[in-house]
């Protein structure tokens, strides 16, 4: 064969090459052009029975609300496709006005980061989609809730929002006249095989195990008598410290928590710390800048009660680097500094709105910065050895109504050690 020969039969051979690349690359754009055939198909119905079948609602005065979590199927079935898989949670949500003024849903109490009705549709769009892009506009419209609700009326629509893992903690503000009628609702997320968290963390002590206090210097006392630290399953080696008390109605404290950005999360590593002969009943994460979250929070419910309400211990901290600590760590390792997370986490939440007293107690033992103290779970901290304790009353409440409980005066002690510090730093 010539050296011609060869050449032509290579240029066809590349010619060849380059014509089932073509073909390959048609067939995609072909996909892509009509993928929205076979993601998105026209409801066939829009019956909201199965989802009232299974809602909850709660009632504040002449205001009813009901709502429920969409399974896949429910998305399939009513909006056309599986917005659960896209990384949105649709809820529906009923609300019956009975009152004598209209009333407005606020979208951004209940996620602060939710998400449009043609925000969602437009994950279902194609290109040069054109009429079947615009009927997957007008159904997602159609179905959303829709402001206001007039008086004596009933609205219902979908919202929708970031997910929750297994209960969906729902806040719902409505406003009306000089007027904010909050409400919280616990929605069981379909398909996850999970209760509602009240409920499961409810009969964790029996009748006559969990202690009811009626003063604040006994609840002081009972608190300061609570374990400083959490342990390892063995109760052989000590673990993160119990900086943290939450106090108050299971709804005011986690609404509290929605409001600000934490969902639940948990993680391998957390079920290693023990604390009342148990791991973790509740633990939460918000969602940081660069994906990491910048703190968690791991929560038991002490067997003490303050005038009826619910008391939580907690560890509250953040991960070795912050949010410039690895992206995806499972097992971070505690920030040493564990008193700065503790104090931010009491800033941030006294901008929820349901923050009514705080106060500090007596925790761990204190613990300097030049002699740390060991976790088993390989962190090393410092700290003045006290943990916070905030009581939440139902939002809306002022800042400036919040009350500084005389207990132990940790303002005065950072003043006092800022200035020690100033003096050694003179000298």
């Amino acid at each position: 064969m010539s050296i011609g020969t060869v050449r032509a039969t290579q240029r066809s051979g590349a010619f060849a090459g380059l014509e089932r690349t073509l073909v390959l690359l048609v067939i995609l754009l072909l996909e892509t052009l009509l993928g929205g055939c076979a993601t998105w198909r026209a409801p066939q119905s829009l019956d909201d029975s199965a989802l009232r079948a299974r809602a909850v609602s709660e009632t504040l005065g002449d205001v009813r609300v009901t709502a429920a979590v969409l399974s896949s199927e429910d998305s399939r079935r009513m909006l056309g496709a599986d917005v659960n898989a896209t990384g949105v949670q649709p809820v529906w949500l009923e609300v019956e006005n009975r009152t004598s003024q209209v009333l407005w849903y606020l979208h951004a109490g209940t996620d602060p980061d939710y998400f449009s009705p043609l925000e969602v549709a437009w994950s279902f769009h194609t290109l040069l989609g054109g009429a079947g892009n615009a009927a997957i506009d007008a159904n997602f419209d159609a179905l959303a809730f829709e402001n206001p609700i007039p008086r004596g009326a009933t609205r219902a629509g979908i919202v929708f929002t970031n997910p929750h893992r297994k209960t969906r903690v729902l806040n719902v503000d409505l406003l009306g006249l000089r007027q904010l009628i909050p409400l919280t609702l616990f929605l069981p997320v379909p398909g996850e095989g999970a209760g509602e968290v009240v409920k499961r963390i409810h009969g964790l002590y029996a009748q006559g195990e969990s202690r009811d206090l009626d003063d604040l210097a006994a609840l002081r006392a009972a608190l300061e008598q609570l374990a400083g630290c959490a342990t390892n399953a063995q109760a052989s080696a000590a673990g993160d410290p119990a900086n943290f008390v939450m106090v108050g109605d299971y709804d005011d404290i986690f609404a509290a928590l929605v409001r600000r950005g934490f969902r639940a999360d948990r993680r391998e590593i957390d079920d290693e710390q023990w604390l009342f002969g148990r791991q973790p009943d509740i633990v939460g994460r918000m969602s940081g800048q660069r994906g990491v979250s910048p703190y968690w929070l791991r929560s038991w419910l002490a067997p003490l009660r303050y005038r009826g309400q619910a008391v939580f211990l907690l560890q509250v901290g953040r991960p070795m680097g912050g949010r410039f600590g690895e992206r995806e760590n499972r097992t971070p390792v505690l920030h040493p500094d564990v008193d700065e997370v503790r104090n931010l986490l009491v800033q941030d939440l006294l901008y929820s709105g349901g923050v009514a007293a705080l106060g500090y107690v007596k925790g761990v033992d204190p613990a300097e910065i030049g002699q740390p103290r060991e976790s088993f779970a390989g962190g090393r901290y410092y700290t003045d050895g006290l943990r916070a304790v905030l009581f939440f009353e139902t939002r809306p409440r002022a800042l400036s109504d919040v009350k500084v409980i005389d207990w132990v005066p940790a303002l005065d002690m950072r003043e006092a050690a800022a200035a020690a510090e100033h003096r050694v730093g003179q000298h």
